[in-house]
C-alpha cells in the first residue's frame, strides 16, 4: 500500500479545512460565527496585494497574506504545491483526464498579460482580481452552484422518500437533521451567477485536458505572483537540469520542466522529482547555485500591463444613473469606491444572509461591480439585529459592527410610489410597511386623513408616510408590500450614509412632519 507524501498530506489537510470551514460559514442558529473560510482570503497573497494598491495603504486583515508572500521569498510556491484548494482539486483530477498536449497561446508571457493589468488597475483604484484569484473561483462556484444544488437534491430526496415511506419516516429523522445542521444550506436560494460561477470553474478543470496543472502554470494570477517572488529566492533545486542518464524529473514534474531546466518560478515545491528520482540525486538546497535564467519578462509586457491596467480603470466604471439609484450595499458601508477597492468578490456575505438580501451584482452595477453584493429588498430584507456579512468578510470592506451600531447604519432611504401604494391610488386601509418596521420609533408612521371616494362619498383613510431621519433602509417594507411585482415603497441608495443617531440622542419629535403639516418630508412623496 502507497502511502500519501508530505505534500498530499498537507494539500488534503488544507482541502478538508477549507472545506469545514466552507460550512461553518453559514447560519447554524447563533448570531456569531467563530471560524470562517475568509481565513484562506487573508492569507492569500493576491488579495493582500491587490486590495492595498487599490486602497494605497495598509490592511491589518490582510497581514497573513503579506506573510505567505515574504515565505515565498524564501521558500518559493509553496502555497500552490501544499496548501491552495484548488490546485488539490486539480491533483485529484489530471489522472483522470487525458492530455492533449499545451496550448502554443497559453505559453510564454500570457499568465502576465493577466496578472500586470489586474495589479495595475487596483494601483489606479479598480481592484479586479477577485474575479481570477483561485481560491475565489472555487468559492463562489460552492456558494452559488454547488452547495445550492446539493441543499434541494437533499431536500427534494427526502421529501420523495418520505412520501415512500409514510408513517415510517420518523426512523429517517435524526439522519436529515444531522444533513440539515451540518452539511446543507439553512435556506434555499437561487443566485442569478450560478452557471457562470460553475462555468469558470469548469474551465480551470478543463484545462486540464492540455496539460499537468495548466491553470497554475500559465493563467493563475496568484501562481504567477508567487512565481514573480520566488523567482528571486535563495531556494533551488539541485541538479538545475535534467540528468542526461535518467530525464524522468520531466515526467513527474506538473508544472516546471517544459524546458530542461528547471524554472523555479513554476516550481510548486510538490517534491514530486525528489521523492520519485531513481538515483536519489535530487534535493532542494537554500545554498545551490542560481541557474541561467533570462529577463523576468520583456519590456513590452510590463508596459502593456501598465497600459492595460489605466485602460480597465477608466473603462469599466460606466454605471447607468437609474441603476446606480438601486445600488444597496451591505450595512457600513459607507463610500461606494472604497468598498469596491477592497471587495474581493467572494460571496461569503451572500451566503451567510439571514433574509436571502444579498445577491451577486451583474450588468446592473457595470462592469467594475461584478459579483459584488447587492441588497434586493423585493426578495429580502437585512435583518435588525444580524450582523453576519460584516463577520465573514475577508478584507474588512463590510465592517463587522457591533449589533447597536450596526442598526444605526443606513443603507438606503424608503420612497412610496402614491400612485401604487393602496391607501393614495384606491383608497384603502393598508399599514403593512408601518407594522413591520423594526425601528423602535417607527420611520414608517401613518395618519388619517378624509378623502373623497370615487364616488363621491367622504371616507376616512389612514395614508403611511417615511421619517427619513429614522429609517436606515433595511428593506423590510418593499419586502412585505402586499403589491404583486412592483411594491409601492422602495429603497433608494444615499450618498449620505452617515449612521442614524442613537436613540438617546434622537429628537422627541422628528423634524419631518406628514404631508399637510409643516415641509414635507421629501423620502415620504412619491409620484402623486
Amino acid at each position: 500500500m502507497k502511502f500519501p507524501r508530505p505534500p498530499r498530506i498537507s494539500q488534503l489537510f488544507f482541502l478538508l479545512l477549507f472545506l469545514i470551514l466552507f460550512l461553518m460559514t453559514e447560519y447554524r442558529g447563533s448570531d456569531r460565527i467563530v471560524a470562517a473560510v475568509n481565513g484562506f482570503f487573508r492569507a492569500d497573497p493576491l488579495t493582500a496585494v491587490s486590495s492595498m494598491l487599490a486602497v494605497k495603504g495598509y490592511l491589518p486583515l490582510l497581514f497573513p497574506g503579506l506573510l505567505v508572500l515574504a515565505l515565498s521569498l524564501i521558500l518559493g510556491r509553496f502555497f500552490c504545491g501544499w496548501i491552495c484548494p484548488l490546485g488539490t482539486l486539480l491533483d485529484l483530477a489530471t489522472g483522470r483526464i487525458g492530455k492533449l498536449g499545451p496550448v502554443r497561446a497559453l505559453q510564454g508571457s500570457a499568465k502576465y498579460w493577466l496578472l500586470l493589468p489586474l495589479l495595475f488597475a487596483s494601483l489606479f483604484g479598480l481592484n479586479l482580481a477577485g474575479l481570477f484569484d483561485p481560491i475565489a473561483i472555487l468559492l463562489r462556484a460552492l456558494t452559488f452552484f454547488f452547495h445550492p444544488l446539493l441543499g434541494e437534491t437533499a431536500r427534494g430526496g427526502w421529501k420523495s422518500l418520505y412520501g415512500l415511506i409514510e408513517e415510517r419516516r420518523d426512523f429517517l429523522d435524526p439522519g436529515y437533521h444531522l444533513l440539515r445542521d451540518y452539511l446543507l444550506p439553512f435556506r434555499e436560494t437561487l443566485y442569478p451567477l450560478a452557471f457562470l460561477s460553475a462555468f469558470l470553474f469548469f474551465l480551470v478543470l478543463f484545462l486540464e485536458r492540455y496539460e499537468k496543472r495548466c491553470w497554475c502554470r500559465r493563467l493563475c494570477p496568484l501562481g504567477t505572483l508567487l512565481g514573480l517572488v520566488s523567482r528571486f529566492g535563495p531556494l533551488r533545486r539541485v541538479p538545475s537540469k535534467l540528468c542526461p542518464d535518467c530525464r524522468a524529473c520531466r515526467e513527474h514534474c506538473p508544472t516546471s520542466f517544459d524546458r530542461e531546466l528547471l524554472q523555479m518560478d513554476e516550481c510548486i515545491l510538490c517534491l514530486q522529482c525528489a521523492l520519485n528520482c531513481p538515483s536519489q540525486r535530487v534535493r532542494f538546497d537554500f545554498r545551490g547555485m542560481r541557474p541561467e535564467a533570462g529577463p523576468v519578462m520583456e519590456r513590452r509586457v510590463l508596459l502593456g500591463g501598465l497600459l492595460g491596467g489605466f485602460v480597465l480603470a477608466r473603462t469599466f466604471r460606466f454605471r447607468e444613473p437609474e441603476a446606480k439609484a438601486r445600488m444597496l450595499r451591505p450595512p457600513g458601508v459607507r463610500e461606494e469606491g472604497e468598498f469596491l477597492e477592497k471587495c474581493v468578490r467572494c460571496g461569503e456575505c451572500m451566503k451567510v444572509c439571514l433574509r436571502s438580501a444579498l445577491y451577486p451584482a451583474f450588468l446592473q452595477a457595470g462592469p467594475e461591480a461584478l459579483y459584488t453584493p447587492v441588497l434586493v429588498p423585493r426578495l429580502g430584507y437585512c435583518e435588525y439585529n444580524c450582523t453576519l456579512c460584516g463577520q465573514v468578510c475577508p478584507t474588512g470592506a463590510i465592517p463587522d459592527l457591533a449589533v447597536e451600531a450596526k442598526k444605526r447604519e443606513v443603507i438606503g432611504k424608503a420612497v412610496f410610489d402614491k400612485n401604487h401604494c393602496l391607501p393614495f391610488a384606491k383608497r384603502v386601509d393598508c399599514i403593512v410597511c408601518e407594522e413591520h418596521c423594526p425601528i423602535p420609533q417607527k420611520a414608517i408612521r401613518s395618519e388619517l386623513v378624509e378623502l373623497t371616494g370615487f364616488q363621491g362619498e367622504k371616507l376616512q383613510v389612514k395614508q403611511p408616510y417615511v421619517v427619513s431621519e429614522l429609517c436606515n433602509g433595511c428593506g423590510i417594507c418593499e419586502n412585505v408590500c402586499p403589491l404583486e411585482a412592483k411594491s409601492a415603497i422602495e429603497v433608494f441608495a444615499v450618498k449620505d450614509r452617515t449612521p442614524l443617531p442613537p436613540p438617546a440622542d434622537a429628537p422627541s419629535a422628528p423634524a419631518s412632519q406628514p404631508p399637510g403639516g409643516a415641509p414635507p418630508d421629501p423620502y415620504a412623496g412619491g409620484n402623486g
